[in-house]
């Protein structure tokens, strides 16, 4: 295998999914501590969630509290209840080209503008014939890591 032209830096967040986020953030924020650094809905995707964030700075990883704005249609975003993990990379699109050119699975629409503002995409949970990488059984979440998160995880993360 040629030489992996991206980095995968640390976790950006873990999402969590229920049927009633007032409960998640009941557990999260007010039992936890995290911190509530915003909110996300959207139709298109089924959610709306609360943003909650654990440590600061370049480190900070956030724990998305989901819940569907429809529990009947898709993507159920409660189930599992552990929804995906967010990966820093420090260069997403060549990721993308890299993994797609070995036989991973993305999940559909491609790279774009997630919750937090950063540009994401999705590996898919389980492989087909044409791809058959996936994440075994967990929606892997591939996040693009803005300058400073890059340069404070080469500092000081090795």
């Amino acid at each position: 295998m040629s030489e992996r032209p991206f980095k995968v830096l640390g976790i950006q967040q873990i999402a969590v999914g229920g049927p009633d986020k007032a409960r998640l953030r009941r557990f999260w924020v007010d039992t936890l501590g995290l911190g509530l650094a915003g909110n996300y809905r959207s139709e298109r995707e089924n959610v709306d969630e609360d943003i909650a964030v654990a440590g600061s700075g370049p480190f900070k990883c956030e724990v998305d509290l989901m819940q569907p704005l429809d529990a009947a249609k898709k993507p159920a975003v409660h189930e599992p209840p552990l929804n995906h993990v967010g990966l820093w990379v420090d260069d997403l699109p060549r990721a993308v080209e890299w993994l797609t050119a070995r036989g991973v699975r993305f999940a559909p629409g491609g790279i774009r503008r997630g919750a937090s503002g950063f540009d994401i995409c999705f590996i898919h949970p389980r492989g087909n014939d044409a791809a058959p990488l996936c994440g075994e059984g967990v929606l892997i979440e591939l996040v693009q890591a803005p300058r400073e998160v890059i340069e404070a995880f080469r500092q000081f993360a090795g």
